[in-house]
């Protein structure tokens, strides 16, 4: 067990790596990946611990008792960390697969009182933004990744009315702003010029998208290459969130 700082950069493999290390979490450049050369120059071998926790059940247990769990075709259990406009939030052990609305209704209680769900973050503060209307998503891998989403660490996020879609992505690039490296200029550099740009009245929304590419396509790590998808998701997904004349752009 190594002790760390805190920082959010190191979720990513490599950080990790050279936080274990004890040097500064900053992504190394790949090639090499940590199976060829990892932790002290060794090849290593990096899982989620979620991942690591299910295997002797698995092996006790078997494959038959994991695949009998799970939902819309997807198998095994999931731990999902709900937090939000819920009446039960917390860490959610539930099948693989399940819906937003299912694990509220079924796990959480149901919506806080007075709240009606309007988005949810499916994956954490990387995963993107999703409306009401897509609460019949399966939350697993692979299922959300055409929406430009992504399960992620499947910390759910419940939104309602009361919150505001635009101001809660423009809360996640100032994460991202904060908790970046700054080893590579495009996350360092983007995730502060695209909060700038989030604060003004109206988003321009070429421009944003333009950045949101550019951020995406040369970021080193996954911190950099995801930090827009909050961004773009309320531009796709939240229209009537816009002015006028910004929704008939």
């Amino acid at each position: 067990v190594a002790h760390g700082a805190g920082a959010y950069i190191c979720g990513e493999e490599s950080s990790l790596l050279e936080s274990i290390e004890g040097k500064r979490g900053l992504p190394r450049h790949k090639p090499p990946y940590p199976f060829q050369v990892g932790l002290f120059g060794l090849p290593t071998l990096i899982n989620n611990i979620e991942t690591l926790w299910w295997v002797r059940d698995i092996v006790e247990k078997g494959a038959d008792w994991w695949k009998s769990h799970g939902r819309n075709e997807r198998h095994g259990l999931r731990s999902f960390s709900v937090s939000g406009r819920v009446k039960d939030p917390g860490v959610k052990l539930a099948p693989a697969g399940i819906t937003l609305r299912e694990l509220i209704d079924e796990f959480c209680g149901g919506m806080a009182d007075g709240h009606t769900l309007q988005a949810y973050l499916p994956g954490g503060a990387s995963g993107g933004i999703l409306p009401a209307s897509m609460d019949d998503i399966p939350l697993d891998f692979g299922t959300l990744e055409k929406y430009g989403c992504f399960i992620g660490s499947a910390a759910v996020v419940v939104l309602s009315q009361a919150d505001d879609v635009r101001e809660a992505a423009l809360n996640l690039m100032k994460f991202f702003e904060d908790e970046s490296c700054g080893q590579c200029t495009p996350c360092r550099a983007g995730t502060e010029k695209a909060a700038l740009l989030m604060q003004r009245p109206v988003w321009d929304k070429e421009l944003l998208d333009q950045l949101s590419q550019a951020m995406r396509d040369a970021s080193i790590c996954g911190l950099g290459q995801a930090a827009s998808n909050p961004l773009t998701s309320v531009i796709k997904y939240f229209p009537d969130g816009f002015r006028p004349q910004q929704a008939a752009e």
